[in-house]
């Protein structure tokens, strides 16, 4: 793992997702094979494998609380191209920085992780009263998750941690995106543990040699995610979640 600490220009970024989005880090421990976040070496210079290679911006929380001044509020999403809370987060803990800056400013906050780390600041969560929190599943099949996102946490562990948030009145959401197979046997395992599902497509195509090479069923045809997205929404709002699909 190539790990380089930088000095960011900016961190509180415009997000065609949200009205903003702050990446402590560049690059992903986590190397899912499908990550979209992959378009980032087009910018950063690095000959490595996506997942091979970090940039920690060191400076990104002084830098936040100097946008935080200069900036229109909105709703900020953490993060867009990288894990918040993969491991490097553990020693450089620039995420909880920032979330700290971000309370105190009471802006509205919507996180999005992985990682059972994102427990280690369940504090900040509970005391921000315009934060929520995510964590992405993207199936029930831990077997399917060891082969598209082999270090990443287990899919236990992610449930575990997105229980422990909502045990502690943490407003969660479950996103499950990209739908891989199994993904279609997510209800049960979700029910009670997030307020609401988002279920979106994604992009597949770097993870295509997967499906190939394990003979996977395909869940990357327009007919697999629209029949499997109406099935699993039905699913929830049984369970009484709220579930969008956006794909």
């Amino acid at each position: 793992m190539m790990v380089r600490e930088i000095g960011a220009k900016a961190i509180l970024s415009t997000s065609k997702v949200y009205d903003y989005v702050v990446n402590p880090y560049t690059g992903c421990e986590h190397a899912c094979t499908y990550c979209y976040a992959r378009f980032m070496k087009r910018f950063t210079g690095h000959a490595e494998p996506w997942g091979a290679f970090v940039d920690v911006k060191t400076n990104a929380p002084e830098l936040l609380e100097k946008e935080l001044c200069r900036k229109r509020e909105g709703t900020v999403w953490v993060s867009g191209v990288c894990d918040p809370y993969q491991p490097l987060e553990a020693r450089y803990a620039l995420t909880r920085r920032c979330l700290e800056i971000l309370a105190r400013s009471a802006w509205p906050v919507f996180v999005q992780t992985r990682s059972p780390l994102v427990l280690r600041d369940l504090d900040i969560f509970r005391d921000a009263g315009r934060f929520e929190v995510g964590m992405s599943v993207t199936t029930a099949d831990d077997t399917v998750r060891s082969l598209f996102e082999p270090h990443a946490p287990t899919i236990a562990d992610r449930l575990a941690a997105l229980d422990a948030l909502h045990r502690s009145g943490v407003r969660t959401y479950a996103m499950i995106a990209p739908m891989l197979p199994g993904a279609q046997n997510l209800a049960e395992p979700l029910a009670g543990k997030a307020d609401y599902v988002i279920i979106d497509r994604m992009n597949y195509r770097h993870a295509d040699w997967v499906f190939r090479k394990y003979r996977l069923p395909d869940t990357r045809t327009d007919e697999f995610v629209h029949r499997a997205g109406r099935e699993l929404a039905s699913a929830f709002r049984k369970l009484g979640i709220a579930c969008s699909i956006v794909c």
